[in-house]
C-alpha cells in the first residue's frame, strides 16, 4: 500500500459515473463479427456518444444476489452510513441492462429451433438477475439488411412471436445488420439502450424514496443520509446532474445534523469528505466554480475542529490534508478543461494548504507515536485495508453507533497499532509531493515568491528526510532570489540550513560558500555565532575536519565526521576556485582604472579596494588582477610578504595599486578586467581563491552602489569620517581605451568653396611640427570620408597632381601618402586636388600621421601620433549651356529638311559664384555637317560673372540620312574653361554637353527668293524665285500670286511649270510699294498635283514674309542742306 493511501478516495467516488450496460452472447474471442460489434462499442468512443460502459458477460453470469426487501423499519438499527461495496456494485456489477446478442435472421430455415434457444437463454438471465429490476433485451445479429418497417410482413410476424416466446416487449427486441454501416446502427442502439438504463435507475430512485415513509428522526438518521446518497448516485447514473447536486446537498446538511462523537467521527468526517467531493465536482462540471469554493470552505470550516480521539489527532490533519489536495486536484482539472483561474485564486493554495496540515500530521505524529513500543501484533488494523463493512469505521468495532466502545481492551490496543502504523508513514514525501504539486502551479499562474517560499520548505523536508543533495539544489536555486531581493534573515535561515546539509554531505566546496555568506553582510547571526563559523571556516583552510553544525542529527555527524576525514586525506584536492559574483561573500571588492582611457605615453593606473566583513582581521596571501591582453597580468599581481599589506581590517576598505606601460600595438584597443582574484590560506593547507568577474561586485553591489548614489547624507559626515575611504561611494570602472599620443602639430587647410563639377578644386594642406624631437615616417591619408553614400565614391577622384585633369582612374582616398620628416619647427605644405563630377556636399577628410620616439616611466616608447581635419565642400555646376535650333530667318524649327542650311543657337549661362574664362568652345557633329568654313571660337577669352551669358551661332546643314530613321542625334558641344583667378599653366577643363537631337523631313520641291534688304514707295521691287527639284521625277509645279493691299506688282500672276528632277526655274517679279513701314509681300499659293502631301505652308516657309519699305524720298539742293 502506498504512502497516504489509506486516506485516498475510492475509485469509485472520483469517476465519472455511467450506466452500466451488460452485452451477453457475445464470443468477442474467437468470433470476428463479434469481435467487430464488440469493437465498435467500445473503440475510439467521442464525447457526443450517450455515456455508457460496457462490459461482455456470459449469458450464466452469477449477479449480486439482491437481498430481501424489507418491509419495515421498525425495529432497524442501520449499522453505518454507507457500505464500502455499494458504489462499485451499482457502477461495476449490478447493470441496469442485459442485452443478449444472438445470430438469427427471419428466414432462417431453423426458425423454431433458434427461437426457442433464444428464449431459454434469455430465460438464463433472467434467472440470474434474481428479482432485480434490471432490463433485458435482445439483439437479432442478422447478414441482411432489413426492410424498412411494415414492408417485410414475415419480420413482422415473426418478430411478435419471437417477443412472445422471450416474454419481451416491442421495444426490447432489436436487429443488427452486420453490414458496411455497422458504427451507425451501433450508435442508434446506443440510445435505444440508454433510454432503457435511464427507466431502470429511474425506477431504482423512486424505490429508495419509498422507504422514507418507514424512516424516523430518532434512530434512523444514519438512512436519511444513505438514501439522499443512494438517490444522488442514482442521478448521477442517470445524467440528471442538477437533482443529482440537490440530493447530495441534502445529504451532506443531513449528515453535520447526526450527534457527533468519538466512536463515530471517523465515518461522519468519511461521508462528509465524500459529499463533499461530490458537490464540487459537480459545481465544477456545472461551471460555477464560485460554489465550489463556497461549499468547501464550508465543509472546512463545519469539520475542522472535528479532531476526534486526542491519541489519534495526526489522523484528522491526515484527513484535512487530503480534502485540500482533493480539491486542488478538482480545481486544476477544470482548469484543464477550459475554466480560467487568476493568481490570488489557483489551486496552488490548495496544495500549500494540504502540505501544511501534512506537516502538522508529522509533528503530531512525532509527539504521539514515538514513545509508543513496538506493539507485537497488528490485528486489530488488518482489516483496514479491504475487509471494512461501512466507510469510516475502525476495523475493531464495525457496525456499532453507541458512544462507547464495546471493548476498551480493544480500542486501547487499536490505537496503539494505529500509532506504530503511523511512525512507518513517509510523512516527508507527502509533504514533498504537495509542496511540488503547489509550486507547479504557483510557477504557472506566475508567483515568484510563493514558489521560492514553498521551495525552501520543500529544501527542509528533504533535509529532515536526510537527501541532503536534493535538500542543497532546491535551497541553493531559491537563493539566488533571496540574495538580490536582500531578504537578510531569510536568506541567513536557508543558509543555515544549507551549510548543514553541506556538512553532512562533506562537500568541501559548498561548506566554504556558506561559511562565506553566513560571515558577510547579508546575513544576520550574532557575533558568537559568526565567529564559531570563522573557527570552522578557518580550519576547512587549514585541511582539518570543521567542528559540527548545531542542531545535525547525531547519527548522521559521525558518518559526516568520516566522510571529511577522507576528503582531507586526498592528495591533489588541496585548491578551491569560488566565483562570487552570484553570492554576497564576506570580502568585498571593487576594482577601477583611474581613467576611462589612457594615451600610450601615459601609465595604466589600476586600484584594487578590498574589505572583509568578518568579525576578525583577516589576512590573504595573493592578489591578482586578469586583464584581457594577458601579457599586462604580470604587473598586476600582489603576493604576501614580511608586510602587513596583505590584512584587511573588519569593516575598513584597503586600497590596492597597479601601474603598467600600454603596448603601441593596442593604441585604439579596449582594455578589460576580466577577473579578479584573492587567495586565501596557503599552499601546506588549502588554497581557497575567492573569484571576481570583471572590476569586481557580487549580487547585490549594483543595487547598493544605486541607493548610495541617491543618498544624501554624504555632506553631514564629519571630516575624520572624510579622510577615510567612503566604500558605497566607490565606483567600478572594468575597462579603459588605450589612445594614441596627443598630436603636437599644426594643421591647417585653405581653399576657395564652392567646388565646379569636373574642376580639379584644390586643397591647400600646411602642417607644421610642434615636437621637439623629428617627427619620423609622416604619412598622409587625404580623399572623401569613410562612411557616406557609395555613390559619392564613385564620382569623386583625388590625385596630388594638379598639372592637368585627372580621368577616372584616381581612387576617392589617399591612404598613407608618405611625405617624409619633420624637423622640430619645420614646416610642410601641399596640395590636393579633389575633381567632382556631380553636385551635392561632400566630407574630406585629411589624415596626417606619424612616430615619434618618447620614454615612459624610463621605457623607450615608439608612438604613432596623428591628426584629422574633415571639411564640407558643396560642389555646384559652373554654367547652364541651352541650345535650339533655328532657321535662316532666326525663325524657330521642330523640324529640318535635309540639305538646307540652318542655325545652331548655343547660350552659355554663369551659375557660378566665381568668375570663369571661357578659352574655347567647338562642335563634335554626328549626322549633321557645317555649311560654312570653320571659325574661330566666338566665345574665346570671354568671362562671365555670376548671371552672365554669352552666345554663339554655328550654321549646319543635315545630308540624306542613311537610314529610314526621321530621328538623328546631333552631337556634342565642348567648351574649355577655368577660373578667372587660376593660374595661365592650371590645366583646361573641358565640358561637353550633348545637343538635341533633330527631326528630318524631305522636301520635294526648294523654293527661295532673291530679295532687296528694303524697298522705297512707288519705286519699283525686283524679286525672284528660284525653285528647285528635289526628287526623281518630273513636277508639275501650280503657282499663283495672292493680291496684296501694300503691293501692286508685275508677273505671271498664275502658272503652271514643269521641272526635271535636279533642274531649278526662275521667276522674276516687279513689286511695286504701296504704303511705307514692314509690309507683308504677296503670298505665294504653290501646290504640286504629283506631291499631295505637300501643302503651301511646307514649301513657302523659305521664303521672306515681310519686307520693309522706306517712305518716298525727295532730291535734296544746297540751300536745303545749308539750312538743315
Amino acid at each position: 500500500m502506498t504512502a497516504g493511501s489509506q486516506w485516498e478516495l475510492p475509485p469509485e467516488l472520483c469517476c465519472r459515473p455511467m450506466a452500466f450496460v451488460a452485452l451477453t452472447g457475445l464470443d468477442v474471442v474467437f468470433n470476428a463479427v463479434h469481435r467487430a460489434i464488440w469493437d465498435a462499442f467500445c473503440a475510439n468512443r467521442r464525447a457526443d456518444r450517450v455515456p455508457i460502459s460496457f462490459k461482455v458477460l456470459p449469458g450464466d453470469h452469477e449477479y449480486p444476489k439482491c437481498r430481501t426487501k424489507r418491509t419495515s423499519y421498525e425495529w432497524y438499527i442501520p449499522k453505518g452510513i454507507l457500505k464500502t461495496g455499494w458504489m462499485n456494485k451499482h457502477l461495476n456489477l449490478v447493470p441496469a441492462l442485459v442485452v443478449l446478442f444472438y445470430e438469427l435472421d427471419w428466414d432462417d430455415p431453423q426458425w423454431k429451433e433458434k427461437q426457442s434457444e433464444c428464449a431459454t437463454k434469455v430465460e438464463i438471465v433472467r434467472t440470474s438477475l434474481q428479482s432485480r429490476n434490471t432490463k433485458v433485451a435482445v439483439v437479432l445479429i442478422q447478414k441482411k439488411t432489413p426492410l424498412p418497417p411494415g414492408e417485410d410482413m414475415v419480420a413482422s410476424e415473426r418478430a411478435a412471436t419471437l417477443c412472445n416466446a422471450c416474454d419481451l416487449s416491442g421495444k426490447s427486441l432489436f436487429v443488427l445488420p452486420h453490414t458496411d454501416h455497422l458504427v451507425g446502427y451501433i450508435i442508434r442502439l446506443e440510445n435505444a439502450f440508454y433510454e432503457h438504463a435511464q427507466t431502470y435507475y429511474y425506477t431504482e430512485i423512486r424505490r429508495v424514496k419509498s422507504h422514507k415513509e418507514f424512516l424516523n428522526k430518532t434512530t434512523h438518521q444514519l438512512l436519511f443520509v444513505r438514501h439522499q446518497f443512494k438517490i444522488a448516485f442514482f442521478s448521477e447514473l442517470k445524467q440528471d446532474t442538477q437533482n443529482a447536486l440537490k440530493y447530495y446537498r441534502t445529504a451532506y446538511s443531513l449528515i453535520h445534523e447526526l450527534r457527533a462523537h468519538e466512536t463515530n467521527m471517523l465515518e461522519i468526517k468519511t461521508m462528509a469528505g465524500f459529499i463533499n467531493y461530490k458537490i464540487c465536482r459537480l459545481c465544477f462540471q456545472h461551471n460555477t466554480p464560485l460554489d465550489a469554493i463556497a461549499q468547501f470552505r464550508k465543509h472546512i470550516d463545519l469539520c475542522k475542529k472535528k479532531v476526534g480521539c486526542a491519541e489519534l489527532a495526526f489522523e484528522h490533519a491526515a484527513w484535512m490534508s487530503k480534502q485540500f489536495q482533493s480539491f486542488g486536484e478538482l480545481f486544476d482539472e477544470a482548469i484543464k478543461l477550459g475554466l480560467t483561474a487568476i493568481q490570488t485564486q489557483n489551486p496552488g493554495f490548495y496544495y500549500q494548504q494540504a502540505a501544511c496540515y501534512s506537516q502538522d500530521r508529522k509533528l503530531q505524529a512525532q509527539q504521539l507515536c514515538q514513545a509508543v513500543a513496538a506493539h507485537p501484533s497488528s490485528e486489530p488494523v488488518d482489516n483496514q485495508t479491504g475487509g471494512l463493512d461501512f466507510y469510516g469505521q475502525r476495523p475493531w468495532r464495525q457496525g456499532h453507533q453507541s458512544i462507547d466502545p464495546p471493548d476498551a481492551e480493544k480500542e486501547r490496543m487499536g490505537i496503539l497499532a494505529l500509532q506504530i502504523k503511523e511512525r512507518d508513514v513517509p510523512h516527508s514525501e507527502l509533504i514533498i509531493a504537495l509542496l511540488s504539486n503547489a509550486v507547479a502551479q504557483f510557477k504557472k499562474y506566475k508567483c515568484p515568491r510563493m514558489k521560492s517560499h514553498l521551495m525552501v520548505q520543500m529544501g527542509e523536508e528533504y533535509y529532515h528526510a536526510k537527501d541532503y543533495t536534493k535538500a542543497l539544489k532546491l535551497l541553493d536555486y531559491v537563493m539566488c532570489d533571496y540574495r538580490t531581493e536582500r531578504w537578510g534573515a531569510l536568506l541567513t535561515a536557508i543558509l543555515t540550513t544549507a551549510l548543514r546539509c553541506a556538512f553532512l554531505m562533506a562537500s568541501i566546496k559548498d561548506y566554504i560558500i556558506y561559511c562565506m555568506e553566513l560571515l558577510g553582510r547579508a546575513s544576520t547571526l550574532k557575533e558568537e555565532q559568526k565567529s564559531r563559523i570563522e573557527r570552522n571556516f578557518i580550519r576547512v583552510l587549514t585541511n582539518e575536519v570543521p567542528d559540527p553544525e548545531p542542531e545535525c542529527d547525531a547519527s548522521s555527524v559521525a558518518a559526516a565526521r568520516s566522510l571529511w576525514s577522507d576528503r582531507m586525506a586526498l592528495a591533489g584536492s588541496n585548491e578551491l576556485t569560488v566565483e562570487v559574483q552570484d553570492y554576497i561573500p564576506f570580502i568585498q571588492c571593487k576594482a577601477r582604472f583611474q581613467s576611462p582611457s589612457f594615451h600610450v605615453d601615459q601609465p595604466i593606473q589600476l586600484q584594487v579596494f578590498l574589505r572583509a566583513d568578518a568579525p576578525r582581521p583577516l589576512s590573504f596571501s595573493k592578489l591578482a588582477v586578469s586583464l584581457s591582453n594577458q601579457e599586462y597580468n604580470q604587473w598586476c599581481v600582489l603576493e604576501s610578504s614580511a608586510s602587513d599589506d596583505m590584512n584587511l581590517s573588519p569593516g575598513k576598505p584597503k586600497c590596492f595599486t597597479f601601474s603598467f606601460v600600454a603596448q603601441t600595438e593596442d593604441v585604439g584597443k579596449k582594455i578589460e578586467m576580466t577577473s579578479i582574484e584573492v587567495m586565501l590560506g596557503s599552499e601546506s593547507g588549502r588554497c581557497v581563491f575567492v573569484s571576481w568577474r570583471g572590476a569586481g561586485g557580487d549580487a547585490v553591489s549594483t543595487h547598493e552602489a544605486l541607493q548610495a548614489s541617491r543618498s544624501s547624507r554624504r555632506w553631514a559626515r564629519s571630516m575624520e569620517a572624510c579622510q577615510e575611504l567612503d566604500w558605497d561611494m566607490l565606483t567600478m570602472q572594468h575597462s579603459t581605451m588605450i589612445i594614441s599620443r596627443v598630436p603636437q602639430i599644426s594643421v591647417q587647410l585653405s581653399h576657395h568653396p564652392p567646388a565646379l563639377i569636373n574642376e580639379m578644386y584644390c586643397i591647400r594642406l600646411i602642417v607644421q611640427s610642434q615636437e621637439p624631437c623629428t617627427a619620423k615616417d609622416v604619412k598622409l591619408t587625404a580623399g572623401l570620408k569613410p562612411g557616406q553614400d557609395a555613390n559619392l565614391g564613385m564620382t569623386t577622384y583625388v590625385t596630388l597632381d594638379g598639372s592637368k585633369v585627372c580621368d577616372d582612374s584616381p581612387p576617392a582616398l589617399l591612404t598613407d601618402v608618405p611625405v617624409g620628416d619633420l624637423n622640430p619647427g619645420e614646416m610642410l605644405q601641399r596640395c590636393v586636388y579633389v575633381k567632382s563630377v556631380s553636385t551635392g556636399a561632400r566630407v574630406f577628410l585629411l589624415h596626417v600621421s606619424y612616430s615619434v620616439d618618447t620614454a615612459v616611466e624610463g621605457r623607450q616608447v615608439v608612438c604613432r601620433c596623428h591628426k584629422d581635419e574633415t571639411v564640407t565642400i558643396e560642389t555646384v555646376v559652373p554654367f547652364e549651356v541651352s541650345a535650339k535650333f533655328v532657321s535662316t530667318k532666326f525663325e524657330p524649327m521642330d523640324r529640318v529638311a535635309v540639305d538646307i542650311p540652318f542655325l545652331l543657337m548655343a547660350d552659355v549661362l554663369s551659375t557660378s559664384p566665381w568668375p570663369l574664362q571661357l578659352e574655347a568652345s567647338s562642335l563634335q557633329l554626328l549626322s549633321v555637317t557645317s555649311s560654312s568654313p570653320p571659325l574661330k571660337s566666338q566665345l574665346q577669352g570671354v568671362v562671365l560673372q555670376t548671371g552672365e551669358c554669352a552666345s554663339e551661332c554655328f550654321c549646319l546643314q543635315c545630308p540624306p540620312p542613311l537610314t529610314s530613321n526621321s530621328s538623328v542625334a546631333t552631337g556634342h558641344y565642348l567648351i574649355s574653361w577655368r577660373r578667372k583667378s587660376d593660374s595661365e599653366d592650371a590645366p583646361l577643363i573641358q565640358t561637353t554637353v550633348t545637343l538635341p537631337g533633330i527631326i528630318l523631313e524631305d522636301v520635294p520641291l526648294y523654293i527661295h527668293a532673291d530679295v532687296p534688304s528694303f524697298g522705297r514707295v512707288r519705286e519699283s521691287l525686283s524679286v525672284r524665285y528660284h525653285m528647285e527639284n528635289r526628287t526623281s521625277l518630273v513636277q508639275e509645279v501650280e503657282m499663283a500670286v495672292e493680291p496684296s493691299d501694300a503691293f501692286m506688282f508685275s508677273g505671271l500672276k498664275q502658272v503652271r511649270v514643269r521641272i526635271l528632277p535636279g533642274c531649278d526655274h526662275h521667276m522674276l517679279y516687279n513689286f511695286y510699294p504701296l504704303t511705307a513701314g514692314y509690309q507683308t509681300l504677296p503670298q505665294l499659293s504653290i501646290s504640286l498635283p504629283r506631291c499631295p502631301p505637300t501643302n503651301t505652308h511646307t514649301l513657302r516657309r523659305f521664303l521672306p514674309q515681310r519686307i520693309f519699305v522706306k517712305p518716298q524720298g525727295r532730291q535734296l539742293d544746297d540751300a536745303s542742306i545749308a539750312a538743315a
